[in-house]
C-alpha cells in the first residue's frame, strides 16, 4: 500500500510542540549517543547554549522575511539572537562567528547595510566578530539571504556569587531551565510582541508598522546588571514561541506550576489591538530584545529595579511566580479568572527570526 512519506512542515521550525517533536524525535535519537565527555550542559539539556568548563557556546540560523523590518533587520537580529543565548545560560559573550549565504544577484547596498548592522550591534554589545563564513548560491534562495551565528562566552565573574545568593547550592551554577523552586518570582523585561507584529506587518502590509517596532536588542547588559544584584535562578530570551513556550519549558523541565497574572503583563496597545485583529495571542509572539527572569522572592524588587534603570528594561513588570497550587502554567485574568497557558503548537508569526 502506498504511504505518503512524512515531510517537514513550517510549524516544525517555529517553536512549540510542533519543532520539540521535531527535535526529540527526528534529531536526539541520533545525535545523543552516549553522555557528551567533559560537557557539563550538553544537548540532552536542550537549553539556549551548551557549557564545556567555564565556556558557553551557541549557534543560531536567521531566516527573517523580510530582511528589513522596523527597528531592524537580519543582520542586528544575528548577533542579538546569539548574544542573548549566550546571557541567559550566565556567560558573558566574548566572540562571535559570522556565516552568510546569500541569493545571486542579492543587491550590494542591501548586504552592505546588513553588514553594516552587524558591526554596529556588535559594538552595541561590545562582542567582536571574529570569524565568518560567506557563500554565494543560484538565484531561487528565499527571503534572499541567510545569516548563521554562533558565539562563544565565558562564565559571567558574578555566576559564583549570584549561585550563593539563590541557595541552591549542590549541581551547577548556571542558569538553567531546571533550576526552578516554590516561591520563585518571574520577572519580563518589557513589553511582549513587539518583534513579530512588527515583522508580520511589514512582511504582509497591515500598517502597524507606524506604531509598532522589533525590540530587536542584545541584552547582555541586562543580565549583567541582575546577576550581579544576586538572586536569579535561570533566564530565558523568549523568541520563538514566545513567553507561553517559555514559560512552559520551564515548568516541565522544573517539574513546577508557573502562575502569572494578565494585569501585570506588560503589552503595548498597538501590539494588543493588532493581536485582537489577527486572532493571535501575544504571550506566543516572537521577541527579539526581551528576557524572562526567574529569580529568588527577596531579591525580587531590587533586581526589578536594577533593570528597569538599563536601556530596554524600561517597562519590567514581576509577572508571576512559582506556584504548587498550580500544574502547568496558568494565568489570573484581569477579571480574576484563571485560564491554562499551553505551549504553542508553534508560533503564529514564522520566519520572524
Amino acid at each position: 500500500m502506498f504511504r505518503e512519506e512524512k515531510r517537514v512542515e513550517m510549524v516544525m521550525g517555529a517553536g512549540g510542540e510542533a519543532m520539540k517533536g521535531l527535535i526529540e524525535n527526528y534529531m536526539l535519537k541520533h545525535l545523543l549517543w552516549e553522555k557528551s565527555r567533559d560537557v557539563d550542559v550538553g544537548l540532552e539539556a536542550l537549553d539556549d547554549s551548551a557549557v564545556v568548563d567555564d565556556w558557553a557556546f551557541t549557534i543560531d540560523g536567521h531566516t527573517v522575511t523580510p530582511y528589513f523590518f522596523p527597528g531592524g533587520d537580519i543582520g542586528r537580529l544575528s548577533v542579538a539572537g546569539t548574544v542573548n543565548d549566550l546571557s541567559v545560560i550566565g556567560a558573558r559573550p566574548l566572540a562571535l562567528a559570522l556565516g552568510m549565504i546569500i541569493e545571486e544577484g542579492f543587491p550590494i547596498s542591501d548586504l552592505d547595510k546588513i553588514v553594516s548592522s552587524v558591526g554596529e550591534t556588535s559594538k552595541e554589545a561590545d562582542v567582536h566578530v571574529v570569524t565568518g563564513d560567506t557563500k554565494v548560491v543560484e538565484r531561487g534562495l528565499p527571503g534572499g539571504i541567510f545569516v548563521t551565528t554562533a558565539g562563544i562566552g565565558r562564565r559571567h565573574p558574578s555566576l559564583l556569587e549570584n549561585w550563593e545568593k539563590t541557595g541552591r547550592r549542590g549541581g551547577t551554577p548556571w542558569l538553567l531551565d531546571s533550576k526552578l523552586k516554590e516561591g520563585d518570582k518571574i520577572i519580563v523585561s518589557g513589553t511582549v510582541g513587539d518583534h513579530g507584529i512588527a515583522v508580520l506587518s511589514q512582511r504582509e502590509g497591515y500598517g502597524f508598522e507606524t506604531d509598532i517596532i522589533s525590540d530587536v536588542m542584545p541584552v547582555n547588559h541586562i543580565l549583567d546588571s541582575a546577576l550581579r544584584s544576586g538572586g536569579v535562578v535561570a533566564a530565558k530570551d523568549p523568541t520563538r514561541g514566545g513567553v507561553a513556550n517559555a514559560l512552559n519549558e520551564w515548568a516541565e523541565k522544573s517539574q513546577v506550576g508557573i502562575k502569572i497574572y494578565e494585569e501585570s503583563i506588560p503589552i503595548k496597545e498597538g501590539v494588543r489591538a493588532a493581536c485582537e485583529m489577527l486572532g493571535i495571542d501575544p504571550l506566543e509572539i516572537g521577541n527579539e530584545g526581551k528576557v524572562l527572569l526567574v529569580v529568588v522572592n527577596d531579591s525580587a524588587e531590587d533586581i526589578l529595579e536594577v533593570i528597569r534603570k538599563q536601556k530596554g528594561g524600561e517597562d519590567a513588570e514581576i509577572i508571576g511566580e512559582v506556584s504548587s497550587d498550580v500544574k502547568g502554567v496558568v494565568m489570573e485574568s484581569v477579571t480574576g479568572g484563571l485560564r491554562i497557558v499551553d505551549p504553542p503548537t508553534g508560533d503564529p508569526v514564522p520566519r520572524i527570526c
